[in-house]
């Protein structure tokens, strides 16, 4: 028996060892996020697979490895494709995330994305006068544009008449979804098919070199702009007096006023800049390759909700935010090749959905990691005596 345990002690040390450090790394502020999300993500993946083992148990197996494997279904070509579907969701969840540092709540980025895509279509749309290269450029600037004014309202309804922005905005989804498609219908109206006119080949954001690392795939630079806002962001937010009046008056509104800070105005800059991420996000959806349209079908645009599941699980951080859009395009990705099996659409779509908003509930899983890694350091303090 003594030889058995003189055996296995080598690797109950290293265990503990690492379980030790792990223990340590839970109670700062970062590692508590980090492994409480990475806790998340695995509940949401088990809880899919639980969806796949009853809708279609034999190939619940085959689909745990398509959600695990996605992206390298078929190379880079898949790859690419999970990139592009990363990089909207990224842009809407910094939308989202961006209001919560500065204490808003905007449920209205699917309203923002909306107005933002409507404008990026009809500039690709009509502006067919503007010359190459500068074509995408300008519709992606209408959209960021239209997506600020969308933001604006809101914010200006929170400063000066204390409208709730979780009311307004919701109510700003509906309004921009029926503006959209009337104002599809009377300026880009294709009948034949009932959804708006092609966008033209010169107003596609251009590949920027990534169709040569991706062939095949649809990705293009879309994902470098959302990178890029990422990362303007994150220096706002962190090296900004600016950003830091911003986060002020969402900590403590009272105390920022008595600092100093113009919380009203402060209040209205978050809106409009998080409406403008919103706006570009709906850019990259409907400018990632030439033939994109809108829809005049009367149903909200899911990418804003996604970005609410992406904040959430990213802690409201950009580069959370980065990475748990990666995670999310990833798993929409995935969804995409569970086609190959005998999933339907629909379960595939309950089976995403589930993964991506489990996934997101991380805030519930801090008590579970202060439980399990503070226990262990315990028991390691407790071995060592």
């Amino acid at each position: 028996m003594s030889d058995k345990n003189n055996i296995f002690k080598p690797a109950k040390n290293i265990w503990n060892k690492g379980m030790n450090r792990l223990g340590k790394f839970s109670k700062t502020d970062a590692g508590e996020s980090i492994l409480s999300s990475i806790l998340a993500i695995i509940a949401g993946v088990m809880f899919g697979f639980l969806l796949m083992l009853i809708f279609v148990p034999s190939d619940a197996f085959g689909g745990l490895w398509i959600i695990i494997s996605g992206a390298f279904q078929k190379g880079n070509e898949s790859f690419g494709n999970f990139l592009m579907y990363a990089a909207p969701i990224i842009v809407t969840g910094l939308s989202v995330g961006f209001a919560f540092k500065t204490g808003l709540f905007n449920i209205g980025a699917t309203g923002q994305f909306t107005v933002g895509a409507f404008a990026a279509v009809f500039v690709g749309v009509r502006w067919t006068f503007l010359p190459d290269g500068m074509h995408w450029m300008v519709a992606v600037l209408a959209a960021i544009f239209a997506g600020a004014v969308w933001g604006l309202i809101p914010g200006l309804l929170k400063a000066f008449f204390n409208v709730h922005e979780v009311v307004s905005t919701i109510m700003l989804n509906y309004t921009a979804m029926y503006l959209v498609i009337l104002g599809v219908k009377t300026y880009v109206y294709n009948s034949l098919y009932s959804e708006s006119a092609s966008v033209v080949s010169e107003a596609v954001i251009p590949k920027m070199g990534l169709n040569l690392i991706f062939p095949d795939s649809s990705i293009n630079g879309g994902f470098f702009l959302a990178v890029l806002a990422v990362i303007v962001i994150y220096i706002v937010l962190k090296k900004t007096t600016f950003g830091y009046q911003l986060k002020a008056v969402g900590y403590n509104k009272d105390a920022a006023k008595y600092a100093g800070v113009n919380e009203k105005i402060s209040t209205v800059y978050s809106m409009t800049i998080a409406g403008a991420l919103s706006g570009l996000a709906g850019a990259i959806v409907f400018l990632t390759k030439a033939g994109a349209h809108i829809s005049t079908t009367y149903s909200l645009m899911s990418q804003g909700f996604d970005g609410i599941a992406v904040a959430l699980l990213g802690l409201s951080h950009p580069l959370g935010i980065l990475a748990s859009g990666l995670f999310f395009g990833y798993i929409k990705n995935s969804g995409f090749y569970l086609q190959s099996l005998s999933f339907s659409k629909e379960v595939i779509g309950i089976i995403v959905a589930t993964i991506i908003y489990f996934s997101a509930l991380s805030m519930l899983f801090r008590n579970l990691v202060k439980k399990i890694f503070a226990k262990h350091v315990e028991d390691v303090k407790g071995d060592d005596q």
